[in-house]
């Protein structure tokens, strides 16, 4: 009997080019935050097009540090959405201040931009949005929200590297902030990946000056800085800061991972054409679209399922074919660490719970041969056809 390998849900691409980076970080003495993190941020403006980018340990400090930075405190709100990773909402309690969830757009999974004006009050600093999975946001109805509304727009751009929006007729990259700041994630889930690790990119000087106060203990001069310096240089803590830096180690890295970025956003393309030609036509399977104005880097393929089949069934059974699936977003809302007080809905969250529950993410990443995906969705089609 042949036994099938396991198939997994996700996998970094990376080789012996990763490899030496990270050896070249090490051997050149200095493996904290240093000219690797300073030559990966410069990279990576280029990439997305922003005028800043600021290099962290996490998209959650990214977030983190933008929120205070726009002075997001105590008592204050935050619109957003439950329906996203645990981490966007912690941001914001981590600010003392109040998550406002807003119900998701079930296309796109997405914030719904019709139902944000309603859930703005005195108390509100901030849209946080989220491209969920890759998908880019409706930006241009968002920034016109917010702008009419006085308030800065943040992207939680954790899955979005690679993402696209069209803006006045042009095709923009994610993180080249049409809003106050994007903030991304470089966890082994996301395209490109250092390990872990985070980045902000703004086009605002002053924000990029703060991320990098907030960055590193609120120093007033940075290390490359004083070790350069000919003269004795006595640093200043003028605000609390946190401990956020990114290493060289994984900034090296990060700048072999930025290389290969295009040939990763078009490999998933072409394996995200070949679910949607094979899938579409299974009874009981939804597969996920572009909006005409957006082109995701599908950094999850998540389809939607049928309310007759059981979510955890289906997983189960492709987990014994040797298959590895994952839950739709989870909603935060849900969760015990959010009990009622910590957080306000403007509206219902229906669709936020809905999808939480037909959604199932698909093996996708750079590797996936054609002949594993298509084991994938054979065997999707029988384990739908038994339940």
């Amino acid at each position: 009997m042949t036994v099938n390998t396991m198939i997994p849900v996700a996998r970094p691409w990376m080789d012996e080019q990763e490899a030496e980076a990270a050896r070249r970080a090490i051997l050149s003495g200095w493996v904290t935050q240093g000219p690797e993190v300073a030559a990966f941020e410069r990279e990576f403006t280029e990439a997305v097009g922003a005028s800043h980018a600021c290099a962290v340990s996490s998209c959650t400090t990214a977030l983190h540090v933008a929120l205070a930075a726009l002075g997001v405190g105590l008592g204050d709100e935050v619109i957003t959405v439950s329906h996203s990773f645990i981490a966007t909402s912690n941001a914001i309690r981590y600010c003392g201040a109040t998550p406002v969830f807003v119900d998701i757009d079930p296309a796109t999974l997405n914030i719904d931009p019709a139902l944000v004006e309603a859930a703005f009050t005195p108390k509100t600093k901030a849209i946080l949005a989220v491209h969920q999975l890759g998908m880019p946001c409706d930006l241009v109805s968002l920034t016109s929200i917010a702008a009419r509304r006085h308030v800065p727009l943040i992207e939680d751009a954790a899955c979005a590297i690679g993402s696209a929006i069209e803006w006045e007729g042009e095709w923009h990259r994610i993180g080249r902030p049409h809003g106050a700041v994007a903030c991304f994630s470089f966890h082994p889930r996301k395209l490109l990946s250092t390990g872990d690790g985070g980045m902000l990119t703004t086009n605002d000087a002053q924000l990029d000056r703060s991320f990098r106060l907030l960055r590193q203990h609120g120093m007033s001069v940075p290390d490359a800085v004083r070790h350069a310096s000919d003269t004795v240089i006595f640093e200043s803590y003028p605000i609390v800061g946190y401990n956020y830096r990114m290493t060289d180690i994984q900034a090296a890295i990060g700048r072999e991972q930025l290389k290969r970025l295009p040939a990763i956003v078009a490999r998933r393309r072409e394996l995200a054409a070949r679910y949607q030609d094979a899938l579409q036509s299974i009874d009981g399977v939804i597969v996920p679209r572009e909006p005409r104005w957006a082109r995701t880097n599908w950094q999850s393929y998540a389809i939607r399922v049928g309310a007759w089949i059981n979510q955890q069934t289906l997983m189960q059974r492709m987990l014994d074919a040797g298959i590895a699936t994952r839950r739709g977003v989870m909603n935060v809302h849900k969760e015990p660490s959010y009990p009622a007080g910590t957080w306000r809905a403007a509206s219902g969250l229906t669709q936020s719970e809905d999808a939480q529950h037909t959604a199932v993410v698909l093996p996708l990443y750079h590797q996936l041969t054609e002949e594993d995906q298509d084991r994938v969705t054979r065997t999707l089609a029988a384990v739908i056809r038994d339940l």
